[in-house]
């Protein structure tokens, strides 16, 4: 019998981590609201869009080859799992080191939301670091070899669907958040310390998790 989705626990501590990272204030959120108060809604909504259909390509991407070095090698596999934490490591560095850093977007010049759209998608698709991320969060939750590409696909969907859902909240509060971009910098500190925390977690997560489906050393 397929499944689509890992176990309840494996299921519910993603979509936790997903939702932490998803609403953590950065310079993605601050130049979705730049955005929407330069443009209007109808452009950040336009950018909110075209980020989750690249970031959607990213993690098909992603959960496809992984399914292809699972099914070539598991020993393939577990290194590319522990490259994973490593990066996951490296994102809880550099957030880390940035916590004290203020950064803001500048107001992008106007377009058509259609351009929007299509700029979104384009920097999100050659992006290298999203699917990298992807990479290394997908496998930390699939707790299926012979279901990796279902559970990951449905789980890179259900990541990027969350993300849409944070990103359209801040569009819709980009006036109220805009008012006080000037008072920010110490939400964002706290955000990106936030953040280090969960990239860190989610490694440790990748270094003391088996490989899908097996048994507990």
């Amino acid at each position: 019998m397929h499944h689509w989705l890992p176990a309840w626990p494996l299921l519910i501590a993603f979509i936790a981590a997903s939702l932490a990272l998803a609403v953590t204030p950065g310079p993605g959120v601050i130049y979705i609201v730049t955005r929407s108060m330069s443009q209007g809604r109808s452009a950040g909504f336009a950018s909110v869009a075209g980020i989750a259909l690249g970031n959607s390509v990213n993690a098909a991407a992603a959960a496809l080859g992984l399914a292809a070095v699972l099914a070539t090698s598991a020993l393939l596999y577990a290194v590319l799992k522990y490259l994973g934490a490593a990066y996951l490591f490296y994102l809880a560095y550099q957030m880390f080191r940035q916590a004290d850093a203020t950064t803001r977007a500048a107001a992008p010049p106007p377009s058509r939301p259609l351009h929007v759209f299509r700029d979104g998608v384009v920097v999100a698709v050659l992006n290298p670091k999203t699917a990298l991320f992807y990479a290394a969060l997908l496998p930390q939750f699939v707790d299926s070899p012979a279901d990796f590409t279902r559970q990951a696909l449905v789980l890179g969907g259900l990541f990027v669907a969350i993300a849409g859902v944070s990103d359209s909240m801040y569009v819709l509060l980009s006036r109220a958040i805009a008012a006080r971009l000037g008072t920010m910098t110490r939400g964002l500190r706290t955000g990106r310390y936030a953040a280090a925390a969960m990239y860190a977690g989610l490694g440790l997560l990748a270094t003391t998790t088996n490989h899908p489906g097996r048994p507990p050393r």
